[in-house]
């Protein structure tokens, strides 16, 4: 039962559910990326370079081999180094977009920090330092 707890308090804390959302977030961020990526960038890239796509381009290691059917009976070997090319923009882009986000998130905490905080009130005086006033008042009407 004690394991069962532990793993509660554990998984209850706030830094692992901020994880947890974190990741979430950043699974669904890559996908949009990466559909921003394949869907808008790379096109018009390969238009330029001739109406390549990026995902088609690879060098061939093996021909597929077929059979008398036409239907492939061994599958190509290739090399898909238009995929890596898309999967490069899209890692950049993300890493690009987060550093902004943490370079924003830095500079709001900055300026919270430089924001002075409004000087702490002055301390009641105790009832002794009450009572010493009142003996020194007392003394000085004395003399």
């Amino acid at each position: 039962m004690s394991m069962l707890k532990e793993f509660k308090e554990f998984a209850m804390r706030g830094n692992v559910v901020d994880m947890a959302v974190g990741i979430i977030i950043g699974g669904a961020f890559g996908k949009i990326v990466s559909s921003v990526v394949a869907d808008v960038i790379m096109p018009p890239i390969g238009l330029l370079m001739g109406g390549v796509s990026f995902t088609d381009l690879k060098f061939i290691l093996k021909e597929p081999v077929f059979d008398a059917a036409g239907a492939v009976t061994t599958a190509a070997v290739s090399i898909n180094y238009g995929n890596f090319i898309q999967v490069t923009v899209d890692f950049i882009i993300i890493a690009f977009a987060i550093f902004m986000m943490i370079k924003a998130m830095n500079s709001m905490k900055k300026k919270q920090e430089a924001v002075p905080a409004a000087p702490p009130a002055p301390a009641l005086p105790t009832k002794e330092e009450v009572l010493l006033s009142e003996i020194r008042d007392i003394l000085k009407e004395k003399k």
